[in-house]
């Protein structure tokens, strides 16, 4: 197979398309076309299109409204399908050779790796070690990024999944499927790849290779210190949470499937319908770049147009909006003078969030408002560049409670060099400073993956993950809002952002000049830079008036306290919360009407119970542990 895969690309005529497709001129040429380039181990994805793409007869790749869902259009706006032709990773990659030119090789051949691996890889399998950033923007079927074959002609992976961009191959020229029976002679007899059913496509044990981030460690000097440091673990992520434990996949998300429906695969060809036919939408959470590659499509030389980009953000922005994370806002008291608010939130998603590339970050936005529109306390808001107004540098620290406009909580990992300092510059990587992501549910410090994904929060936080017992996935923000004595009814509202590529992250990189930084600068100081708002809430909380004004009928009536026993006459059911006064719960349960006896174990202090029936109702009392 191998020796017929060399002919035909040396045999094979060339169309007039890739005529004009020479080194010199792909990229004004590939924008009508896509490129049907190949070289002796991987075809582009133009090779493909004949049978994946859209049908013109409208018979194939459609679901079952008759609504195009070809594989080709829809992976061609993505992030994978335009990883080598991304112009921030270019600028990026630039300026870590800036940083460090005596590693020039090592970093570009590190990165094409995973970002042009099917030209990286043809020059790896023949022996040639070294591969740069020109020899990828010479080669055309590297610039086809993580294309078709990138993925389906990987091997069963490995019993110890690989990472870096160590990425294995077939070498018998199978192209791996999620169907069995494949109709093998089209796709053998056009591409010399016979089609093959593999359950490691729908394994994420596929994606692992490259989404898992392991880099040697350079000093500020530009010596390699011998230590490694990981810069993104989306895998071992996942691997530490339920969704593991639950068989459900990347592909699962990334790759959704029409459950049920009947889809003809192939164009031309009388194949047999198949059902949960994987989409390859492969909606992450990165709007800025997919919109800032749309608008600048044609100096990218990028296939996809405005349509297909617009279709892959909207499933983007889904997955931010309404399948990532959950948002719960609660009052949990008000004095004469303080506002007492509690913030959850709890990650839906199979790994961290944000996961991925260490720039991205979510910020949680709290302002109470009094009802003729003037503000009285505010934690996070943007300026005109956005960035965050309140964060402090170098980095700002996870918070548990939050009782100052100075403080806001961002939810990322910052990376920190050989002397504990902040840095963006990756080779330089060398310690989490903070890591106080959302991390999935299940995740548990027991897990053995958990070295390449602890939590880094600098302060202490005993929610964190812990709900009432570790494995929630979640966090509670402890807002303590000082009032000013103001009475009235106040507005909150509550507002989680996310952005993949925030300013502050950038001004590093700015402070560079190299022609590849030097067009991203101009591409993203036009592009819309707008964060994502995932999650809101607004929440109206009443006058103060006293704390029996809560209250229109009594819960309870607490008859004894002593030492922690609580003897008490409940008027109604009511559902007891008890807190100390960081905000902390340390117990809850569920308490009937009638003469009640309750033992509550706790330490020697000051407490608040919240009782709270059917009707909504609570009521506010207190115990001192002594």
């Amino acid at each position: 197979m191998g020796i017929f895969m060399v002919l035909y690309v040396q045999m094979r005529p060339l169309s007039g398309r890739e005529k004009e497709c020479t080194k010199q001129n792909f990229r004004s040429a590939i924008l009508d076309s896509l490129y049907e380039g190949a070289n002796e181990e991987f075809l582009s994805s133009g090779n493909c299109d004949h049978c994946h793409g859209t049908d013109p007869e409208g018979i194939a790749s459609v679901d079952g409204e008759g609504t195009d869902i070809n594989v080709i259009t829809d992976w061609s706006s993505t992030m994978m399908a335009n990883s080598a032709r991304d112009p921030y990773w270019r600028a990026k990659v630039s300026h870590e050779v800036f940083v460090n030119p005596q590693h020039q090789m090592e970093i570009e051949g590190t990165c094409t790796k995973c970002h042009a691996p099917m030209g990286r890889y043809a020059a790896l399998l023949h022996g040639i070690p070294d591969y740069s950033m020109q020899d990828m923007l010479q080669d055309s079927v590297a610039l086809d990024g993580v294309s078709c074959l990138a993925c389906h002609r990987q091997a069963p992976q490995p019993e110890v999944a690989m990472h870096t961009g160590q990425l294995i191959f077939d070498p018998d020229h199978f192209a791996f499927g999620q169907y069995t029976s494949p109709l093998i002679s089209p796709m053998a007899e056009y591409t010399g790849y016979i089609p093959e059913y593999s359950s490691h496509t729908s394994d994420s044990k596929l994606c692992a290779s490259c989404h898992s981030l392991v880099t040697p460690t350079i000093d500020l000097a530009g010596n390699h210190t011998g230590d490694e440091f990981v810069e993104q673990a989306t895998w071992h992520e996942w691997l530490n949470s339920s969704y593991s434990a639950d068989n459900i996949s990347c592909q699962s998300c990334h790759l959704p499937k029409l459950a049920g429906e009947e889809v003809i695969l192939s164009a031309g060809f009388a194949t047999t319908p198949r059902d949960s036919f994987a989409l390859h939408t492969m909606a992450g959470g990165n709007t800025l770049m997919l919109g800032l590659m749309r608008d600048n499509h044609e100096a990218l030389g990028i296939f996809a147009g405005e349509q297909a980009f617009n279709k892959t953000i909207a499933a983007t922005n889904d997955n931010l909006i309404n399948k990532s994370l959950q948002l719960q806002v609660s009052t949990i008291n008000r004095t004469a003078d303080t506002l007492y608010f509690d913030v959850k939130l709890r990650n839906t998603a199979g790994h961290k969030l944000p996961s991925g590339y260490p720039s991205r970050r979510m910020s949680v936005h709290f302002v109470a408002t009094e009802n003729n529109g003037n503000e009285i306390f505010r934690s996070g808001g943007f300026d005109s560049n956005y960035f965050l107004t309140s964060e402090s540098t170098p980095y700002e620290l996870h918070h548990n409670i939050i009782q100052s406009e100075e403080q806001v909580q961002i939810y990322e990992m910052v990376m920190g060099d050989v002397n504990s300092q902040r840095t963006t510059v990756l080779t330089q990587g060398y310690t989490h400073l903070k890591d106080n992501r959302l991390v999935p549910t299940g995740f548990t410090t027991a897990s053995n993956v958990y070295d390449t994904t602890a939590i880094v929060l600098n302060t202490p936080d005993s929610d964190f993950n812990f709900d009432p017992l570790e494995g929630s996935g979640s966090d509670i923000i402890h807002y303590r809002v000082p009032t000013n004595s103001f009475d009235g009814e106040l507005s909150v509202k509550v507002d989680v952002y996310y952005q993949s590529i925030p300013p502050i992250w950038l001004t590093d990189l700015f402070n560079t000049s190299t022609p590849e930084i030097n067009t991203f600068s101009s591409m993203f100081n036009i592009a819309d830079r707008s964060p994502v708002l995932m999650k809101t809430s607004n929440t109206v909380v009443d006058a103060y008036v006293g704390q029996d004004a809560h209250n229109k009928k009594p819960i309870v009536r607490i008859t004894q306290t002593l030492n922690g026993l609580q003897s008490m006459l409940l008027y109604t059911s009511a559902s007891l919360e008890v807190y100390d006064l960081n905000g902390r719960l340390v117990d809850s349960r569920k308490l009937a009407p009638g003469n009640q006896s309750l033992s509550l174990q706790l330490a020697k202090g000051a407490y608040v119970m919240v009782f709270r029936n059917e009707t909504g109702n609570y009521q506010v009392e207190r115990v001192i542990q002594k």
